[in-house]
């Protein structure tokens, strides 16, 4: 049985904790072969050197916890994995389509892939996807009403809920803020996220598109279980971990 010397017990917890967010000191106990005090006094040491955050039965990333940023700021990361995100992501919508468009910098890249799309129905809260698309005149929008929030620059509260409720759509295309497979899809505002889960039960498929850096990370406020999604989208960053356990759920995994 190998034995680990404290140094490599200490860079495989941090590597564990890079790939998933978060671990248990059960797990890291049976990972590393060595008893559950060891494995404490090794993330008490960790969590003094900033590498993490202890919890109850174990610790997760120092940003694990995802803040509210404005959409400008947001748009500004993962730029790249972002576009081609919005590239693959628009291939699957088809003429003809009704969609529901969330707010968010991800799905303002598929926005921008739309415009050689025909016959479309986009529903969104978002006034910066409304913009976009108002230029193709091929595509009809129905803009959510409601409280415009000026981090997201989109619409939240019970007059955009109310409109959501009216109408089904073929496909929701969601952005979220993070994505722990053991607690689900978040974002930083609650009513968001209660919109969100609306979006959901108005549509036939619901497929995510996040960039890889949204993995292992929890924000505020849960949209939904892993379970309510049908595919994900995201870049080569994502690791095969995560792949395994989206399949595991019956999650299709689509890497830009």
């Amino acid at each position: 049985m190998k034995q680990y010397s404290v140094a490599e017990r200490r860079n495989k917890t941090i590597r564990q904790l890079n790939d998933k967010g978060q671990v248990s000191v059960t797990e890291l106990s049976k990972m590393l072969k060595v008893s559950e005090v060891t494995i404490r006094k090794d993330l008490f040491y960790l969590e003094n050197q900033k590498f993490l955050i202890r919890t109850h039965g174990g610790a997760m990333k120092n940003d694990y916890l995802v803040q509210d940023q404005h959409f400008e700021e947001k748009g500004k990361k993962h730029s790249e994995e972002k576009r081609l995100i919005g590239e693959v992501a628009a291939k699957m919508v088809e003429d003809g389509d009704s969609l529901i468009l969330d707010a968010g910098s991800t799905v303002m890249q598929i926005a921008r892939n739309l415009h050689n799309k025909r016959g479309l129905i986009v529903l969104t809260p978002a006034v910066t996807v409304a913009i976009e698309l108002m230029r193709v005149p091929e595509i009809q929008i129905m803009v959510m009403g409601g409280i415009l929030r000026n981090t997201s620059g989109a619409v939240v509260g019970p007059y955009a809920e109310a409109m959501v409720k009216e109408h089904y759509c073929s496909k929701l295309f969601l952005a979220a803020d993070g994505f722990d497979p053991s607690f689900g899809l978040t974002t930083t505002n609650a009513l968001e996220a209660h919109l969100n889960r609306m979006m959901i039960e108005s549509a036939q498929k619901t497929i995510v598109a996040i960039d890889s850096s949204k993995f292992g990370r929890r924000g505020l406020s849960r949209i939904c279980g892993i379970e309510n999604i049908d595919v994900v989208i995201t870049d080569s960053g994502v690791s095969e971990s995560m792949r395994q356990t989206l399949a595991d759920s019956d999650v299709a995994v689509i890497v830009a």
